[in-house]
C-alpha cells in the first residue's frame, strides 16, 4: 500500500501544468487514499467516454476494479490524474508488458496506456499534458515504448496519440486501431511540446490581461489605501467590463461609484480577475473564495511574502500551490498590478494613477514595482505609449517567460522591455528569448547581480559580464540601466533596423556634432564626418540635409544634433514637422535627434506632438508636417542617442545572423548509450551528498552531490563522444620517469600535477621535449631540486605532441544559466583580462564557430603576425563533441579540458577534469511544468 507519505512514493512526478485554455491542473501520481475520488470522477465521466475507454459499456467500477486502479508500484504499474482542487478531471495509467502482451517486470520495455478525461475538461489538453508526463515516468522505468487498443470512432484520443510527435506504428487488429509508440523524445516531439506549452501559457497571460470583469477585493469605506486606489484607477481608466467591490464591512451598495459585496459570493455573475489588497494572513480566504467562485486569474497587491523574510516565503509557497489548487494563475504577491491598453479593454488594475498610458507598441514587464513607477514615468514624459504592463513583484507564479510567450504572437507589442532581477527558468527563458527575439527586439535591464540572501531563486556564479554575453548569445538586448532601457525601447519602437554599422551625422552644433561622433567610434560603429549645418540652419535646411542622408547609399542610420537657435524665431514644431517630412520621404532608416534643452522638440518629435495643432493638415494644406505616423526619438545627450542605436545595429546583425541558427551535427562515432551505461555506473554507489570510497583508485566527491572522477574515469567518458585524452603516466621516481618514457617514446614531457602548480607552466613546473634518458633524469633532478619532493610535486611524463595554440575548453551548470560551454587561451593573461568567450549549450556549428572567433586573442589562431593558422574545425568539432555530451547527459555538470594545443593539423586534449552528480528530477527537456521555487 503506497500513500502520499510513503518514502516509495515518487513525489518528483508532481507537477503543475498549464492547459490549453490557460487553466492550471495538477498532475501526481495516483495513491490508495484516491478511491474516493476516483469513483466520483468515474461517475461524472459520460457512458460514450466510459464505453471508449474500456469497449463495453461500464456504468460503474467495482471494488476490484477501483483497487486495481489504486494500488501502483510505480514501476510496473504506474496511474497520474489532473486534478483541479480535490477533483480528478483525467487519469491514465501503465502497465508493464511483455512480447505476449502480459504484465510482465524489467528489462521488459513496452507498457498498455490508457487514459481517460471527464467530459467537462475535453478539449482543454488534459489528455495531451498527460501523455507527456506518464511518457517522462515510463523513460524513467527504462520502458521504451507504449502499446494503446483505441476504438476507430473514438478519433479524439487517437489525435492524441497522432499528435505527439512521437514515432508511431499504425495497425487494425480485432475491430480496433492498435497503435505503438516510441517514447525516445524526437525533434518533432519537442517541437509539439514547446508549441503546447507557448499556446496555454500565451492563452493564461491573455486571460489575465482580458478580463470581462474585475472584482477588486480590499477596498477600505474611507477610501484610502491599496484597495480603494486599485479600483479608482480601474473605474478612472475606462475599463470596458464589469467592475465589482468588495469589502465584507460594506454597509452600501456602492464604493467610489462601484456596485460593492460584502463577499465575492455574493456577486451574481461571473468574475474573470480578482485583485487582491487584504493583509497576507487574510489573503488564503479570498483566493479559497475566488476559486470557489470560478474566478480565472489572480493579482495580488498584498505584500508580506517572500519579500519578507524565511515564514513570508514559506506564506508564498503555500499561496502558490493554494492558488494552483484552483486551476488559476497568480500575479504576484507584492505586485504593482497590470495594464492593457487595447481599446476594448482599457484595463489598468495597478496602482498607477489614472488616466493609464497611452495605447502604444511598447510590452514592459518588471520584478520591482519601484522600478515599474520609474519606467511608466520615463515613458510618459517621452510621449511614448503601452501595449500592456506587467508588475509581477515576487513573480511566485506569472514570470518573464510567461509574458515572452504572449508577446510573442501579441500583434500589438512590436518591443518588449523587460527589468528582471532573476532569470527564474535561465535556460527555458533564453529559449523564448531566442525565439521572439527572431520576429521582435527583446530589450533586458537586469538587476539583482548579486542574489540577496534568501531570495526565491537561485542566483547565479557567473561574471555579469558572461551572463550578458549568453544573453546577447539569444538575440537579448542587455541594457545596464532603466534609463538606457527606455532609451533603446523608444529607438526601435519608432525606427527601422539599421542595415549596417554606418552612421551620418548632421546638425547645426559643430561640437554636439563631434561628440557624437566619439561616440559612435567608442560603440564600434562607422560613423561618416559630421555635418555642420551651422546655427544659422533653418526648419527646411535640416529638411534637406536629413532627406539627403537618408537617400545616401553612404549610410545606414542618422543621427540629427540640434541646439537652440539664439534668436529663437524657429518653432520647435517647424523643425519637428521637417524632420518628420524627411523620414517620410526616405523611409527604411533609422534617425535619433540629440537636442539640448529643447523639451518642446521632444514633445512635438513624439507620438502625442504628432497630434498637435501645428502639424495637422488643413484643407488648404493637404498633407503639410502632419506626419502622426512618423515617431523620432530624441535624446538629451549624444552618449544615449548613439548607444540606441549602436544597439539597435547590434540586434540587427543578430536578426540576419539568426535567420541561419546552424545545426546540431550528428557524429556517427558518439556512443550515447555506452557513456550513459558508465555514468550509471559511476553514480551507483554515490548517493545524493555522498563521499566516495576510499582507496587510491577511488573518485573523490568534490562539493555536495559531485563526484570528481579519477583521469582514467574521465578519459574513458570522454572517448565515448570522441574526445581523446592524450594518456599521463605518473613518474614518483626518476626511474619511473624513464620507464614511463620508454612506454610512451620520446620526446616527452615532464609535468608536474600538484595543484598549486598545474597549469602553470610560468612557475617551471613543465619541461618540453626531452629527447633522451639524460634528458629526462636532469630535469627530473631541477623539478625536484627547485619545487619540492615527488610525493608533493607529483610528476607525470606525457608524449609530446606538435607545437600550437595552447586552449582551453570548459562546461559547466550553473543554477541560473544553464549549461554554458566556454572557450579562451591558456595562460595567465588570458585568465587576468577575462578572456574568455562562452555559448549556451546546445552548441549549433554556427555557435561553436563564433566562440572560437569571439574572444579578443582570436587572432593568435588566425596566423597573426605571419604565424601559421591553426586548425580551428578540429577546435569547432571538439567544442560541439563536448557541447553534445553535456546536453545528452544531465549527469555532467562540469568537464575541462586544459590545455588543448591546437596545431596546424589535428589537436591534442593534454588533461581532462570531469564532474558528475545525480541529474535533477525535472529538466527543461522534460515534460511541461510550472516553476516552484
Amino acid at each position: 500500500m503506497t500513500t502520499a507519505s510513503d518514502p516509495s512514493y515518487p513525489a518528483h512526478w508532481e507537477a503543475d501544468v498549464v492547459l490549453r485554455d490557460g487553466g492550471t491542473a495538477r498532475i501526481r501520481p495516483i495513491t490508495t487514499e484516491d478511491a474516493g475520488r476516483l469513483v466520483s470522477f468515474y461517475e461524472q465521466v459520460s457512458d460514450e467516454s466510459k464505453y471508449y475507454r474500456f469497449f463495453a459499456p461500464y456504468p460503474r467500477l467495482s471494488a476490484r476494479d477501483v483497487h486495481r486502479f489504486t494500488h501502483h508500484d510505480y514501476v510496473d504499474r504506474v496511474g497520474l490524474a489532473a486534478t483541479v482542487g480535490e477533483e480528478f478531471i483525467g487519469t491514465v495509467r501503465y502497465d508493464r508488458i511483455g512480447p505476449d502482451g502480459r504484465p510482465a517486470s524489467a528489462p521488459a520495455d513496452e507498457a498498455e496506456v490508457a487514459f481517460l478525461v471527464q467530459d467537462a475538461h475535453q478539449g482543454r489538453g488534459v489528455a495531451s499534458a498527460l501523455l507527456e508526463h506518464i511518457g517522462a515516468v515510463a523513460r524513467e522505468r527504462d520502458i521504451r515504448r507504449f502499446a494503446a487498443e483505441v476504438l476507430p470512432a473514438n478519433n479524439k484520443m487517437i489525435k492524441v496519440f497522432k499528435d505527439a510527435g512521437y514515432e508511431q506504428r499504425r495497425s487494425f487488429e480485432d475491430g480496433s486501431v492498435h497503435l505503438t509508440l516510441d517514447l525516445e523524445p524526437t525533434a518533432e516531439s519537442l517541437a509539439v511540446q514547446r508549441a503546447r506549452e507557448q499556446r496555454a501559457e500565451a492563452r493564461s497571460v491573455q486571460r489575465l490581461l482580458t478580463p470581462r470583469s474585475v472584482a477588486v477585493i480590499g477596498v477600505s469605506r474611507s477610501g484610502g489605501g491599496v484597495g480603494a486606489a486599485a479600483l479608482r484607477n480601474l473605474r478612472d481608466s475606462g475599463f470596458r467590463g464589469h467592475l465589482y467591490a468588495v469589502n465584507e464591512a460594506a454597509t452600501t451598495d456602492l464604493l467610489d461609484g462601484v456596485r460593492a459585496y460584502r463577499a465575492l459570493g455574493a456577486v451574481d455573475a461571473p468574475v474573470d480577475l480578482a485583485v487582491i489588497a487584504v493583509p497576507a494572513e487574510r489573503v488564503p480566504e479570498a483566493v479559497a473564495a475566488c476559486g470557489e467562485h470560478g474566478v480565472q486569474g489572480l493579482v495580488v497587491l498584498s505584500a508580506g511574502y517572500g519579500e519578507s523574510g524565511a515564514a513570508g516565503l514559506d506564506r508564498q509557497r503555500e499561496l502558490v500551490r493554494q492558488v494552483r489548487s484552483y486551476g488559476m494563475r497568480l500575479i504576484g504577491p507584492n505586485a504593482y498590478g497590470v495594464i492593457n491598453t487595447a481599446p476594448e479593454v482599457g484595463l489598468n488594475a495597478s496602482l498607477t494613477p489614472a488616466p493609464a498610458p497611452a495605447r502604444g507598441r511598447i510590452g514592459l514587464f518588471t520584478q520591482s514595482g519601484a522600478i515599474g513607477i520609474s519606467l511608466l514615468s520615463a515613458l510618459l514624459r517621452r510621449g511614448e505609449g503601452l501595449s500592456s504592463f506587467v508588475s509581477a513583484g515576487n513573480r511566485a507564479d506569472v514570470s518573464g517567460n510567461d509574458i515572452l510567450q504572449y508577446w510573442y504572437e501579441d500583434e500589438a507589442t512590436d518591443v518588449a522591455l523587460m527589468y528582471l532581477e532573476t532569470l527564474g527558468n535561465p535556460r527555458k527563458f533564453t529559449r523564448l528569448a531566442r525565439r521572439t527575439a527572431a520576429v521582435k527586439p527583446v530589450v533586458v535591464a537586469r538587476g539583482g547581480r548579486h542574489t540577496p540572501a534568501g531570495h526565491v531563486v537561485p542566483g547565479t556564479r557567473l561574471p555579469d559580464a558572461t551572463v550578458s554575453a549568453l544573453l546577447r548569445q539569444a538575440g537579448v538586448i542587455r541594457v545596464g540601466t532603466v534609463t538606457e532601457l527606455v532609451d533603446v525601447g523608444l529607438l526601435l519602437a519608432a525606427q527601422p533596423l539599421p542595415a549596417g554599422p554606418r552612421v551620418a551625422i548632421l546638425g547645426n552644433s559643430e561640437s554636439l556634432g563631434v561628440l557624437s561622433y566619439d561616440a559612435c567610434l567608442a560603440q564600434g560603429l562607422r560613423p561618416g564626418a559630421p555635418q555642420d549645418l551651422t546655427t544659422a540652419a533653418t526648419a527646411a535646411d535640416f529638411r534637406t540635409a536629413l532627406g539627403a542622408a537618408l537617400g545616401s547609399a553612404e549610410s545606414d542610420a542618422v543621427i540629427v544634433t540640434v541646439i537652440p537657435w539664439v534668436n529663437e524665431q524657429e518653432p520647435q514644431d517647424d523643425l519637428a514637422g521637417a524632420l518628420r517630412d524627411a523620414v517620410a520621404a526616405h523611409p527604411g532608416k533609422p534617425v535619433a535627434v540629440v537636442h539640448v534643452e529643447l523639451a518642446e522638440l521632444v514633445d512635438a518629435l513624439s507620438p502625442a506632438g504628432a497630434l498637435s495643432p501645428r502639424l495637422r493638415p488643413t484643407d488648404e494644406d493637404e498633407g503639410g508636417y502632419a506626419r502622426p505616423d512618423v515617431r523620432i526619438p530624441a535624446y538629451p545627450a549624444a552618449e544615449r542617442a548613439v548607444r540606441a542605436v549602436a544597439e539597435a545595429v547590434r540586434y540587427g546583425q543578430w536578426r540576419r545572423a539568426n535567420a541561419d541558427t546552424g545545426q546540431v551535427p550528428e557524429y556517427e562515432d558518439i556512443d550515447e548509450a555506452g557513456a550513459a551505461a558508465r555514468l550509471a555506473a559511476l553514480l551507483a554507489d554515490f548517493g545524493e551528498g555522498a563521499g566516495a570510497s576510499a582507496g587510491e583508485s577511488a573518485r573523490e566527491a568534490a562539493g555536495e552531490g559531485v563526484l570528481t572522477l579519477t583521469e582514467p574515469d574521465a578519459a574513458a567518458l570522454l572517448a565515448h563522444y570522441g574526445i581523446k585524452v592524450l594518456p599521463t603516466l605518473p613518474a614518483p621516481t626518476a626511474d619511473a620517469a624513464v620507464r614511463a618514457a620508454r612506454s610512451l617514446g620520446y620526446p616527452v614531457a615532464l609535468k608536474t600535477t600538484a595543484p598549486q602548480l598545474r597549469h602553470r607552466a610560468d612557475l617551471g613546473g613543465v619541461r618540453l621535449d626531452l629527447a633522451t634518458e639524460a634528458d629526462l633524469r636532469r630535469s627530473y633532478e631541477e623539478l625536484t631540486d627547485l619545487l619540492g619532493t615527488p610525493g608533493e610535486l607529483l610528476p607525470v611524463v606525457q608524449a609530446m605532441v606538435p607545437r600550437g595554440v595552447d586552449t582551453v575548453v570548459r562546461s559547466v551548470i550553473d543554477p541560473a544559466a544553464g549549461a554554458v560551454l566556454s572557450f579562451g587561451l591558456a595562460g595567465v593573461a588570458s585568465e587576468l583580462l577575462g578572456d574568455t568567450a562562452h555559448r549556451l549549450v546546445p552548441a549549433t556549428d554556427r555557435d561553436a564557430a563564433g566562440l572560437i572567433r569571439s574572444i579578443r586573442t582570436a587572432p593568435l589562431l588566425f596566423g597573426w603576425r605571419g604565424s601559421d593558422p591553426v586548425d580551428t574545425p578540429a577546435l569547432e568539432e571538439l567544442l560541439l563533441r563536448l557541447s553534445r555530451l553535456v546536453d545528452d547527459h544531465p549527469e555532467v555538470v562540469g568537464v575541462t579540458l586544459e590545455p588543448v594545443v591546437v596545431a596546424t593539423e589535428g589537436l591534442s586534449v593534454l588533461g581532462a577534469s570531469v564532474r558528475v552528480a545525480h541529474p535533477p528530477a525535472r529538466t527543461d527537456l522534460g515534460p511541461r511544468t510550472l516553476p516552484s521555487y
